[in-house]
């Protein structure tokens, strides 16, 4: 069975780091048919500093068209209320239901998965792909939590060696403090930053 994962976030911007990870998880695990961003509706997030939905779509969008695997949904920017993760998965399976769903987060966000609007029903349906951040450990932090031990075949660690560090927040800071960002956006995104003037007063 061919698999989808389903990548999210605030894209804000996005990174060479978040597409190099995509393409290294295509190449680790067998017959993955595409990666779907799915950014965050900037109404719905608490920091400022979230840049409108429409040139965080478009950034991806300039990548996305150009690689068969990836693809861009506007599926929680066109919501007129936050959606829960299940609600996210539950459209990818129903709109792609000849495959099978997979969640990409990070260790930072299992933490708190169990504190998630109806946990079971994901663990229930769906494997989630763990990137872990910092010096996380994925099997630590399982370890620590019940209802994360119950369920801990679901989670499967990407490997290490694709992990990174790299920040939204760290380019942003670039941009508004007037140094380069080239090299750690692709030139389409860079271009598309520079030709908006994003992120320049935050």
């Amino acid at each position: 069975m061919n698999k989808i994962i389903v990548f999210g976030g605030a894209f804000n911007p996005p990174l060479n780091s978040h597409f190099s990870l995509s393409e290294q998880l295509i190449n680790e695990f067998d017959n993955i048919e595409k990666i779907i961003f799915v950014p965050v509706n900037a109404k719905y997030q608490k920091s400022e500093t979230v840049i409108e939905n429409e040139h965080r779509f478009n950034m991806l969008k300039l990548i996305c068209d150009k690689n068969e695997h990836f693809e861009v949904s506007d599926i929680e920017l066109k919501s007129d209320r936050p959606l829960y993760t299940i609600e996210t998965l539950n459209f990818m399976q129903e709109k792609y239901p000849n495959s099978e769903i997979l969640f990409l987060t990070g260790t930072d966000n299992l933490r708190e998965f169990h504190t998630w609007h109806n946990p079971e029903e994901i663990m229930a349906k769906f494997k989630v792909l763990i990137l872990e951040r910092d010096n996380d450990c994925m099997d630590n932090i399982i370890v620590s939590n019940a209802f994360l031990s119950e369920n801990k075949e679901r989670f499967i660690k990407v490997n290490e060696s694709i992990r990174t560090n790299l920040s939204s927040s760290f380019v942003r800071e670039k941009i508004r403090t007037g140094k380069s960002i080239r090299y750690l956006t692709p030139d389409e995104v860079y271009k598309y930053i520079k030709e908006n003037k994003l992120y320049e007063v935050m």
